[in-house]
C-alpha cells in the first residue's frame, strides 16, 4: 500500500489499521477480517456517491447562467 495515500497522524484507525501485524491471524480470522474491510469499502463507496449527488445538486442549484 502506498503511504502517500495515508492519513499523517501515527494514532489514526486507518494507519493503525494497515500497521496492523497479521501473522498471528488465522485463516478464519483473516476472511473475517476481509469481509469486514469490504463491507466498509461498501459503506464509503456509497457515501462518496451520494457526497457527489449532494454535490451535482448545488452546483446545479447555484450555476451562473
Amino acid at each position: 500500500m502506498d503511504d502517500d495515500f495515508l492519513p499523517k497522524t501515527k494514532d489514526d484507525p486507518l494507519t493503525l489499521l494497515t500497521r496492523q501485524d497479521l501473522d498471528p491471524l488465522s485463516q478464519d480470522e483473516l476472511r473475517a477480517r476481509i469481509a469486514a474491510l469490504e463491507a466498509e469499502i461498501g459503506r464509503t463507496r456509497a457515501k462518496l456517491t451520494a457526497a457527489g449527488s449532494v454535490k451535482s445538486a448545488a452546483d446545479a442549484l447555484f450555476a451562473r447562467k
